[in-house]
Order: structure tokens, then C-alpha cells, then sequence
């Protein structure tokens, strides 16, 4: 299941394990997400409009229905959920007591595009993408786009700022280790961008880090970085695997095209992967980092 084109460095971070299945059936799997203390999965099924959820024991069950076409998923400082509604809009935060609050569906006096994938910072700030594709069928529901561009923002406490409008589909999107910068792919162009977090959170710089070649349907996806700094990111044939100065050493191959993944299990070895209609389990030798 694993093409090396590194293979002493990829063996090292990935190692030879082979991809489990999990669950299989769905519509188009995306938005995977560990809580690391509760012990449990959250993923989404975004033409399904249902959210999924994979219990400590391995049962998984329905955990919203709708979704609203719910992509990416992640956990705010305080364990709650907060996704990115395709079909509204919106980023949305889970309470304590299940029900969900709107956070934010406009820049200025125009509706976001579709809210894709979701990041949280060290001081509770929320970073996330706004392609297009929710405002298209089957990811999503076809209407007119309001605004010109597909932005980065960041939310804060003070409201929403726009970052970066010069990405032709922002999609993923990950820290580095200390913080001090943030990875952004573009779906479209097929590479990988880096910019420098400022002190008031705003971003510099922007030049190209990596790109996504091979054979292969994927283009680049979900994205997250493990303990040691390297950063994998999906792409043609599965996930790509790049070490931290953005040398490519490997890719973890999937039978079916990869939309996202996340770390999990109590080691953070799990390696969680969201492709098309399966959910698969791959163990790796370095582990992931908790979201909090």
C-alpha cells in the first residue's frame, strides 16, 4: 500500500504497516477529527449531509443529521467542535450540551463562500479556508457567488479578518510546530504555501513551500504536521509526506482518492484517513500532536 521514494526516511516516519478499513459505504468522506481526552472520532459524509461518529469502542454512529454538507472539523481550546458548513456558509461551534452556534457566515455585508478546513491557534484564534466548492453540486448547493475572491481569515474575538485573496482554491491548511507559521495549500494549483504569523496574528510572506506531483487522482486536501515537523498533505495517489525543510520522502498510497486524515488513538500512532467512501486506519511510527 506504500510507494517510498525515500525509503530509509520514509520508513522512519511512516514505517510498513498497511492501511485497515474501518468503515466503508459512505458518500464522500471528509473533516476528521480525535478528541484527545474523550477518545473519539468525528468525521463528515459531505453529499449525505451527516456527520459521523466513531466511539471509543469502535462503534460508529450518526452524530449530526444534517450537517448542512459539513467539510472540516476540528477542536477550539476548549475540546468543542467547530466545523465548516458547505450548504450555509458558516463556521459553527458545538456546545457542552450538543446544540450548535454560528460563529460566523459573512465578510462584511457578503456571505462566505464555503467555510473547507479549520485550524485553531495557541491563543484560541480560528483560522480557516473559503473556497468555492460548497457552492457547487454534490459538495455542496449550487448558488451564486457572492464575493470575488477565495480568502484565509481569522477570527477572533475582535471579528473576522481577511488574510490572504490571492489563492485560487485555499483548501488545507496546518501550524508549524511553534506556531510562528502557517502551511495553506491550493486545491487548484497543486502546491503548498507558507507565510510567517505575525504578533497580531495577520500573515507574511506566502511564497510557494512544496508542490503535489505523481500519478494518480487527489489533489492537495487536508493537511497536518506530526511531532517531529513533517508535513503530510494529500495529493495525487494518497498522502504526501514531506520532511520540514519541504523535501518530499514518501506517499502513503489509498485505494481511493484522500480528502483529509488526523492523528489519533491514545499514542497519536493512528493515523485516521477519510477517503471518498472509506474510513481507514493506518499506524505510523511518529506521532501526531493533540489539538489540546
Amino acid at each position: 500500500m506504500i510507494v517510498q521514494t525515500r525509503p530509509t526516511g520514509f520508513s522512519d516516519i511512516v514505517g510498513g504497516a498497511s492501511l485497515e478499513t474501518l468503515a466503508t459505504g459512505f458518500g464522500f468522506l471528509e473533516g476528521p477529527v480525535w478528541h484527545p481526552y474523550e477518545k473519539w472520532l468525528v468525521f463528515s459524509d459531505i453529499p449525505n449531509s451527516r456527520m459521523y461518529r466513531r466511539s471509543p469502542a469502535g462503534v460508529i454512529e450518526t452524530f449530526r443529521d444534517p450537517s448542512n454538507m459539513a467539510n472540516g472539523n476540528t477542536l477550539d481550546r476548549q475540546g468543542r467542535l467547530l466545523s465548516c458548513e458547505h450548504a450555509t456558509s458558516r463556521v459553527t461551534r458545538t456546545r457542552q450540551d450538543g446544540s450548535s452556534e454560528v460563529l460566523v457566515t459573512h465578510y462584511g455585508e457578503k456571505a462566505l463562500n464555503s467555510p473547507n478546513d479549520i485550524v485553531v491557534a495557541a491563543d484560541g484564534s480560528i483560522y480557516f479556508t473559503d473556497p468555492n466548492y460548497g457552492r457547487r453540486d454534490y459538495f455542496g448547493v449550487r448558488r451564486a457567488q457572492e464575493l470575488a475572491f477565495q480568502g484565509v481569515y481569522r477570527l477572533d474575538a475582535a471579528g473576522l479578518i481577511l488574510l490572504a485573496d490571492d489563492f485560487a482554491q485555499p483548501n488545507g491548511l496546518c501550524f508549524s510546530l511553534d506556531g510562528s507559521r502557517l502551511f495553506v495549500n491550493d486545491t487548484e494549483r497543486r502546491h503548498i504555501r507558507v507565510f510567517n504569523v505575525e504578533a497580531n496574528g495577520h500573515l507574511g510572506g506566502g511564497a510557494v513551500w512544496a508542490e503535489t506531483k505523481g500519478n494518480g487522482p487527489g489533489a492537495p486536501d487536508g493537511m497536518k504536521i506530526d511531532s517531529c515537523g513533517n508535513l503530510y498533505c494529500c495529493g495525487p495517489g494518497g498522502i504526501h509526506v514531506f520532511d520540514p525543510s519541504g523535501d518530499i520522502v514518501g506517499v502513503i498510497a489509498t485505494p481511493e482518492p484522500c480528502a483529509n486524515f488526523t492523528f489519533g488513538d491514545d499514542d497519536f500512532r493512528s493515523l485516521f484517513i477519510t477517503a471518498s467512501s472509506t474510513l481507514h486506519r493506518l499506524r505510523v511510527r511518529v506521532p501526531g500532536l493533540r489539538l489540546f
